[in-house]
């Protein structure tokens, strides 16, 4: 029984994949991890938040099968007097520097990385994502040579439009929310920004009907600006799973 009790562990750490975390950003961040416990249940053996030092390196392993998870950077945080979602100029979620597991999703705006590995279709799928706005640059790489660079490189703060920015407690413009979250049509429960109600289709609900889609998507082509942004052909990125590949999110690329 203990033979087979450490075969069982060899073969899930043959099958696990690194994902590297790294901050090269000029300043401190604390990364966010979430899974969909909705959609999978397998979730990574690593805290689901950490403070992580400009410059700083963190590598753990991520099971296969890990589905709808994600991982996003958190800004300006201070869990001593307010350990929750507004620890956190941007980003922050419920838990205080762990995220909550079952609902510690990040508050908007925040730039998202996401993965299903394994998919259905025998691909890993991935994304950087701004349906929730952007605060970070950042970028998903990986280990095999033939698949893309997801990607959102540009910081889109300093030019975010007025109506979009998040400002914090210095003044400065730390995120720029999207169109939806800053409920510019003032109805999100039925909302051309939000792709919800009467235009919760691709066809009723296209890019050009998107308040800003153009300000996002010019500065970050390589990402996935607002729900149905996979006409664009560059917004959800996969990688054949055979190729086991490993992952690096780096934050300020």
């Amino acid at each position: 029984m203990q033979s087979f009790a450490v075969l069982s562990a060899l073969i899930a750490v043959a099958t696990a994949r690194t994902f590297t975390v790294t901050n090269n950003c000029a300043f401190t961040i604390w990364p966010g991890l979430f899974t969909d416990l909705n959609a999978g249940t397998v979730v990574p053996d690593h805290p689901t938040g950490w403070e992580q030092a400009a410059g700083e390196t963190v590598s753990f392993q991520v099971p296969e099968g890990w589905t709808a998870g994600r991982i996003w950077g958190r800004t300006n945080c201070d869990f001593s007097t307010n350990p929750g979602p507004l620890s956190c100029e941007t980003g922050g979620c419920n838990g205080g520097l762990e995220c909550d597991r079952s609902s510690g999703t990040g508050v908007p705006p925040a730039s998202v990385a996401e993965w299903t590995l394994d998919a259905g279709d025998a691909q890993d799928w991935y994304d950087v994502s701004l349906v929730d706005g952007f605060n970070l640059p950042m970028a998903v790489t990986m280990t095999a040579a033939d698949c893309h660079v997801a990607s959102c490189p540009t910081d889109l703060n300093p030019g975010c439009p007025a109506e979009l920015q998040q400002v914090g407690a210095d003044g400065s413009i730390v995120g720029c929310k999207s169109a939806c979250f800053a409920n510019l049509d003032g109805n999100q429960a039925d909302s051309a920004n939000c792709c919800s109600g009467s235009h919760n289709t691709a066809d009723t609900c296209p890019p050009e009907g998107v308040q800003y889609y153009d300000y996002f998507k010019d500065g970050c082509n390589d990402s996935y600006v607002y729900a149905y942004d996979e006409s664009s052909e560059s917004a959800l990125w996969t990688c054949p799973d055979s190729n086991a590949a490993d992952y690096t999110l780096t934050f300020c690329p």
